[in-house]
């Protein structure tokens, strides 16, 4: 992965970094594409999703327009989780191509980081979901975190992750702090909590270690 080291800051770099493919032992990461936009959609009706996620129902042409937007801003970074269960055969590329019908019946969530913290430009927020029900407590929502993040502390300068959770999200509020992540704050109002972790502390390289190293494709 070292090869597209420091290229946060080039037009060409930024475009590389938003191709690149990650691939774990559970998990294989691939960028969000055009052709994901329908099944994330539908993921999106579903109203638990939506208030897990402190997210808006939105129509099928404003999906696209927000894959546009997150494809073109070079703060945000969003994986596909797919499955490594359901994948038949994996050939880098294969995931991009419309009607590619077992990867997209691989996918079962996305993995986002959001490098929006203008007073600290090596901190990103973290964001995890395993929308399909088949794929949960099976270990693929913290192997995506881990390779997210290891993705981001060795090709995007960044050092500290944090996390804004629903206080009533038990399930995301576990993992995380099993992932070594500590509580600093609660808000009243939007009733979420906010979790942060450093990579230089013993348990990101503990955890880190753990994941082995993911396979890059690009």
């Amino acid at each position: 992965m070292g090869e597209f080291a420091d290229s946060r800051g080039s037009s060409e770099g930024e475009k590389k970094m938003k191709s690149v493919s990650l691939e774990g032992e559970k998990v294989i990461l691939v960028p969000y594409m055009k052709q994901h936009v329908p099944k994330y959609h539908t993921w999106m009706q579903d109203p638990s999703l939506l208030q897990a996620t402190g997210s808006e129902p939105l129509s099928m042409d404003q999906e696209y327009q927000m894959h546009q937007s997150w494809s073109q801003d070079p703060s945000k970074h969003t994986f596909i989780v797919l499955d490594r269960q359901l994948v038949v055969e994996f050939v880098h590329g294969d995931p991009h191509v419309e009607g590619c019908c077992m990867f997209f019946a691989a996918m079962v969530g996305d993995v986002n980081i959001y490098m929006n913290d203008l007073d600290d430009l090596q901190m990103a927020e973290v964001e995890i979901m395993i929308a399909e029900p088949k794929s949960r407590g099976k270990g693929l929502g913290k192997e995506a975190v881990l390779m997210m993040m290891a993705f981001a502390v060795k090709n995007l300068g960044i050092q500290s992750f944090r996390v804004k959770i629903g206080d009533t999200n038990e399930g995301s509020l576990c993992l995380f702090r099993k992932l070594g992540f500590e509580d600093v704050s609660h808000s009243d109002i939007f009733k979420e909590v906010t979790l942060e972790l450093h990579a230089n502390s013993d348990k990101f390289t503990e955890l880190f270690s753990s994941i082995g190293n993911p396979v890059t494709h690009a």
